[in-house]
């Protein structure tokens, strides 16, 4: 397996990996309110894995 990758496809993985993160913890007080207890993943648009398809374009 190569392990050099052109740069423009560099860039996409790692915008992709970006996007598999959960919403930051302080937004849940701003959309909810303060007093609800819930699990950032809850308001985070696109929940990514590697596995799952589709596939990323690399």
């Amino acid at each position: 397996m190569g392990s050099i990758k052109t740069s423009g496809k560099k860039k996409r993985l790692n915008k992709a990996a970006k996007q598999t993160r959960w919403a930051p913890f302080w937004l849940i007080p701003k959309i909810f309110g303060p007093g609800r207890r819930i699990h950032p993943a809850r308001i985070t648009r696109k929940k990514r894995n590697w596995r799952r398809f589709p596939r990323i374009k690399a």
